[in-house]
């Protein structure tokens, strides 16, 4: 696989690791023994259910069922998020919006002990603020979103036939890995990637398998947020690149991860998917196991949680890689 890093680096701030005692406290003890899993839970209508005890769900791996050691309805686990945006040619229009947007959503959702950074992707990924609780250092790396695009891309757009031009230098695969594998894995408590994308990717010399693997052994939730200018590819009789066909990719990275897509349009503006973000970190049940089966061999092992009641829906990562500790 070959080597990938972020074009800026800085020093990573680690968050505190704290211990605690079952049911009790807020937050989930950290062992190399102990699965968490973190869940929203909905309702028919689509409301968000915050009200549930333990004893309301039901969880298994690969089948067996197991025990829920640690459990708490999550409002004060320390958050990291990492919220990488699309800065190649096809989003050129929009990036005045999303930098708008995240601004605020950055000035909502961190409190003190909470940290975040900013990626951008283009041709490469460019590391624009490092992590921080800090909303103005976060607006003014959103200063910097930037077109990045190879030059030949800069010097025309694509044409209605993409079979003519085909545009290399959206990164997406590449910065999702880099996200989870270089800036996540070694933090605690929850962890969450907010991508803003078309979902289309160009040049990445990783596969959607590998930003995928490493989201998950990062233990990080995935949110995408399917943000497209049709203009970008032909108007609306383009006949390839874009189109939605993005949304497919978006989908799979988010509902293995336990995330969801949330597709932006007139009816549906970006600054209200952000809130819904928002709100749905604050809504989430924070639960631990200790895997019935001890053997950490690197398979991947698949998770199904659900509650006692038929008519909740219950959003949860798929599944997790049992990876040595030293992996």
């Amino acid at each position: 696989m070959p080597t990938l890093r972020l074009l800026i680096l800085s020093a990573v701030t680690l968050a505190p690791m704290l211990a605690q005692e079952p049911d009790t406290q807020p937050t989930i003890k950290v062992e190399v023994d102990v699965v968490s899993v973190l869940a929203s839970v909905r309702n028919k209508q689509g409301g968000l259910v915050g009200n549930l005890a333990k004893d309301a769900f039901v969880l298994s791996e690969d089948g067996k069922p197991q025990t829920i050691k640690y459990f708490t309805r999550e409002t004060d686990l320390p958050l990291t998020i990492g919220l990488l945006v699309d800065v190649s040619r096809s989003q050129e229009r929009l990036i005045d919006i999303e930098r708008d947007a995240a601004s605020q959503f950055f000035s909502q959702v961190l409190h003190p002990k909470d940290l975040a950074f900013l990626i951008s992707f283009g041709e490469e990924c460019e590391l624009l603020q490092d992590y921080t609780s800090s909303a103005r250092l976060l607006r003014a790396g959103l200063s910097g979103l930037k077109v990045n695009a190879p030059v030949a891309a800069l010097s025309r757009m694509p044409g209605p036939v993409p079979t003519v031009y085909q545009p290399r230098g959206t990164v997406l695969y590449d910065a999702v890995f880099l996200a989870a594998d270089e800036k996540l894995r070694g933090q605690v408590g929850r962890k969450v990637l907010v991508l803003v994308t078309d979902g289309v990717d160009m040049g990445s010399r990783l596969k959607i398998e590998d930003a995928l693997r490493s989201s998950q052994k990062a233990d990080a939730i995935i949110y995408s947020i399917d943000y497209e200018d049709p203009s970008a590819y032909g108007g609306r009789f383009g006949l390839g690149i874009g189109g939605g066909m993005g949304e497919s990719t978006l989908r799979r990275m988010s509902e293995q991860t336990g995330g969801r897509v949330f597709r932006i349009g007139r009816k549906h503006p970006l600054s209200e998917a952000f809130e819904e973000i928002q709100a749905e970190m604050r809504s989430q049940y924070a639960i631990g196991y200790t895997p019935i089966n001890p053997v950490r061999d690197g398979s991947f092992r698949r998770i199904d949680l659900k509650t006692t009641d038929k008519d909740l829906k219950v959003q949860a990562r798929k599944g997790y890689f049992a990876s040595k500790p030293e992996e």
